[in-house]
């Protein structure tokens, strides 16, 4: 079907549906009674207001935005980050994380671009105005002026891969960041596809880390017995 045909549809269905919503709203008049004979005139169909036809224009180019995949569906699947980037460590992963909701001051699950001004000053490398725009239009997938957690990834991953201009703003994001993709993420490899590769190869590498963390979580929690326990024969040393 084309793009065309789709937008009458669209066009006909939307219409219809703004047409029986003002139906529905309007108040309905008290029955009367009319002469033996009459015929009441049907009163014409009421025109769709401005604010109507506004609404009607946004769902059309948004429908149609997803249906020729200038802009990706929200509910189109659920992102995950250990299967989107392989080449990246676990626990690389949770220092980004970290980093991301540092700098989401709006704890909304997007960085804005005043966010990313106070992340650029912080990391000692400021950006103008445009050359902020500039920073998340790069990586910016969905269009909607702000990085999500999966765009923000990118930036790193995009650095790790040597895609980024040397004057791009995202790359002095990655280079002045505590965070050291090079080495972390891609293992000291001597490039992105040849560490994206060993990474695939060891299948094992996150159940492993995932292990190493609870063993860790079990030996704090050993430790944290034995003090109170220690404490404990001590106060009855003491109250004896």
């Amino acid at each position: 079907m084309s793009s065309e045909e789709l937008a009458c549809k669209l066009q006909r269905r939307l219409r219809l549906e703004t047409r029986a919503e003002t139906h529905q709203d309007s108040p309905q008049a008290a029955p009367c009674t009319a002469p033996a004979g009459h015929r009441e005139p049907e009163p014409p169909a009421p025109a769709p207001t401005v604010s109507a036809d506004s609404e009607l224009n946004l769902k059309l180019s948004s429908r149609l935005n997803i249906h020729q995949g200038a802009v990706r569906s929200r509910r189109s699947k659920v992102f995950n980050p250990y299967t989107e980037f392989p080449e990246f460590s676990r626990r690389l992963l949770k220092d980004l994380e970290r980093m991301f909701k540092t700098y989401d001051a709006g704890k909304d699950g997007f960085i804005d671009l005043m966010e990313l001004k106070l992340m650029m000053e912080k990391l000692g490398a400021p950006q103008t105005h445009l050359g902020l725009k500039n920073m998340i239009q790069e990586v910016d997938e969905d269009f909607d002026g702000k990085l999500s957690f999966r765009e923000f990834l990118l930036i790193f991953h995009k650095a790790a891969a040597g895609e980024l201009q040397e004057d791009s703003g995202l790359l002095a994001l990655a280079k002045f960041s505590e965070i050291n993709v090079a080495l972390e993420g891609v293992r000291g490899a001597k490039n992105f596809f040849e560490a994206k590769a060993q990474a695939l190869a060891c299948s094992s590498k996150f159940e492993a880390e995932l292990k190493a963390e609870q063993d860790e979580r079990k030996r704090e929690e050993e430790a944290r017995r034995l003090r109170q326990a220690a404490f404990r024969e001590l106060k009855a040393a003491f109250s004896a």
